[in-house]
């Protein structure tokens, strides 16, 4: 039978065997961690290689994870289907095992990490959702939901400024099933980090709330005893500060950020094998080392324990496990359309003017008894950002509840509500100003590039945010974010709009949404059903042109009503104008080509009327055509007065369609 010590150089040997064939990889980490994961992965972690989708498994974050190959190593040994070719064509086209661990590359990436810092913050979020599972659905004696956090991280996780966010959240809600484990390995790109990382981290965390404890990350008796402590400390989360080695085993480059992030080379590879004793050729894993890390029978076990517990729980509390299966299914309740269609109709029957936020407000209360999943939350902004209601109940950690105050954390929150969607069984939705997207801009990327469903109320939309002046007044936001691939971004111009908006983000389940809203009122409409459809593929015919249309004006958000306005100026001038209001360009693009050309008639002229940033308009308008919008910061002032000031009238569109035709 293979020693432990063994085990772990299984992993030190794939991961610089990989490296050193793609010629290119970060060995220095998975080396310097394989004893920890060793420990963690073959007595600790509850997980079933053979259904990685299991609800109550043990979730494993990489946060450093340019060590990829640590996660590649771990999932090929204990079992998952991760073939050895998918190893060894590391970091190739098509490969699975790709440069960063990607959520649904590789069977048992629970998600993409790379950009330091947002694994041990998506961490967080898993842990957060296994605790608010837990308070739905346990029963006394039915613990269906109990399971832990486990993620790895590295002196660069803990630099990043949204680790401070996290673990300082996670300690305020005293999550004890979150086990981080710190690769305290000194080295960084650049180098020894003394002239740059010099944090008491213990203290760091323990002025968090954390329970905190220090180990010799190369000793597997320590690194067990530390984990058991861990684990027996149930009102704190964990950080266990592991002191390593980078690329331990490695003659000449172990210690050395020459093994942080290249290939150590053929003549070290050699003396790494014989510093290790590993006699295997690369790519190959001895029969006994398998065998040590065959994780399959005893995960079939594991979840065939935990199915029972279900069934027992099934019988005794039919609808609630009714419920948890179909949460972790993500489908949506049985009645989800008729009441949504009903509340839609609602909308507009009532007509009411009101400023998107407040319309997003309503629909909120109106989707929540809906969905026992919904979960809300903002950034310190809950009584601007409107996204709470009388039927969600605050949650700090310590009581149950369905919203979350996340403090002033932006880009904290996004990452955190990336873990709560990956983990499943939860909605999560939050709320800031659309200024303060740009903090969380690298989460929104993380969302779309996993596809996973979050969705952002970003309120406060534009210069009609007034008072507060430029630093609060996005002009670029709505078209930087629309300009993230697999991003939805929705600015709808009326109550109904803003309903079309949350149902479709809710439904979609293939990527994230952002819902940009007003704090200006904006102008009520009652519409032909028809426009239902057309609003749900993200942008319809408004008001036709009476008679053949000489120009189209694209309008969004609160600018739609200066579109409509201008429409009857021009009429009166004998322009023909047709008004499209597009709530959400994203959707519109993937319509079918006769679709949009119904609603952008080809060789019609064309003006867009936004307040933002003008060249984004011009992948509709062309160069020919004309766009009201702002390519300066805003001022401060009220924000009609704003509004008028920098030309959002319907004397001035006029006058751009005019010069345009």
């Amino acid at each position: 039978m293979a020693t432990r010590r063994h085990l772990a150089n299984a992993i030190r040997a794939l991961t610089m065997d990989a490296v050193q064939k793609a010629k290119s990889g970060h060995p220095g980490a998975p080396m310097g961690m394989a004893d920890i994961a060793e420990v963690l992965w073959n007595d600790h972690m509850n997980h079933n290689p053979t259904n990685p989708e299991w609800a109550d498994r043990d979730r494993f974050i990489l946060s450093n994870g340019h060590g990829s190959m640590l996660i590649y190593s771990l999932l090929h040994l204990s079992g998952y289907d991760l073939p050895m070719s998918s190893l060894s064509s590391f970091r190739q086209l098509h490969s699975q095992c790709a440069g960063h661990p990607e959520y649904g590359y590789a069977p048992g990436i629970e998600t993409t990490t790379g950009p330091l810092g947002q694994g041990i913050t998506n961490a967080v979020g898993f842990a957060m959702a296994e605790k608010l599972m837990a308070d739905q659905f346990n029963k006394p004696g039915h613990d269906i939901v109990d399971h832990n956090t486990y993620v790895f991280l590295g002196d660069g996780c803990l630099m990043e400024g949204i680790s401070h966010e996290a673990a300082a959240l996670a300690g305020t809600w005293g999550l004890g099933k979150l086990v981080a484990f710190w690769d305290d390995n000194n080295i960084s790109i650049d180098g020894h980090i003394d002239g740059w990382y010099t944090d008491d981290t213990v203290k760091r965390f323990e002025a968090y709330g954390w329970h905190v404890v220090s180990v010799d990350g190369h000793d597997a008796d320590a690194i067990t005893a530390a984990v058991n402590e861990a684990k027996s400390v149930t009102d704190k989360p964990s950080m266990i500060c592991c002191k390593t080695i980078i690329g331990f085993g490695s003659p000449n480059k172990s210690g050395s950020h020459d093994c942080h992030g290249a290939a150590l080379g053929d003549e070290e590879v050699a003396l790494v094998r014989k510093e290790l004793n590993w006699d295997a050729a690369p790519f190959e894993v001895p029969a006994d080392v398998y065998e040590g890390w065959d994780a399959k029978a005893s995960g079939a076990s594991k979840e065939a324990a935990w199915n029972a517990k279900f069934e027992a729980y099934s019988a005794e509390f039919p609808e609630l496990a009714a419920e948890f299966t179909r949460r972790n299914s993500d489908e949506l309740p049985a009645n989800w359309k008729e009441a949504t269609d009903a509340f839609i109709a609602e909308t507009n029957e009532a007509g009411a003017t009101l400023a998107s936020r407040q319309a997003s407000q309503k629909t909120i209360a109106a989707l929540a008894p809906l969905l026992p999943e919904f979960l809300g939350g903002s950034a310190d902004l809950t009584g601007s950002n409107l996204t709470s209601c009388d039927s969600f109940k605050h949650v700090s950690g310590k009581e149950p509840g369905n919203y979350i105050s996340y403090g002033v954390r932006e880009f904290g929150m996004y990452a955190i509500m990336n873990g709560m969607a990956l983990h499943g069984g939860l909605i999560p939705f939050g709320g800031t100003f659309h200024m303060f997207s740009d903090y969380a801009k690298s989460a929104f990327r993380m969302a779309a590039l996993m596809k996973i469903r979050t969705i952002a109320v970003l309120t406060h939309d534009s210069i009609g945010q007034g008072e507060d002046g430029p630093t609060h007044q996005p002009i670029e936001n709505t078209s930087a974010m629309r300009y993230i691939p697999n991003m939805d971004v929705w600015r709808p111009s009326d109550s109904v709009e803003v309903a079309i908006a949350w149902t479709s983000a809710v439904e979609r389940k293939d990527g994230p949404s952002s819902l940009v809203f007003s704090r200006q009122g904006i102008v009520g409409r009652t519409h032909d059903t028809a426009d239902f459809e057309g609003m749900r593929k993200g942008a319809y015919v408004l008001v036709e042109a009476k008679g053949t249309a000489d120009v189209i004006i694209i309008a969004t958000g609160s600018e739609v009503d200066l579109a409509v306005k201008a429409q009857a100026e021009l009429a009166a001038d004998g322009v023909n104008a047709r008004v499209v209001s597009m709530p959400s360009t994203n959707v519109f693009d993937r319509q079918d080509q006769a679709y949009k050309d119904s609603i952008l008639t080809p060789g019609v002229k064309r003006v867009a009327v936004e307040a933002g940033v003008t060249d984004f308009w011009r992948k509709y308008v062309g160069l020919e055509g004309g766009v009201v919008g702002i390519d300066t910061f805003g001022e401060s002032a009220p924000g009609g007065v704003l509004m008028e000031h920098f030309g959002f009238t319907v004397e001035n569109v006029v006058k751009v369609v005019k010069a345009t035709l």
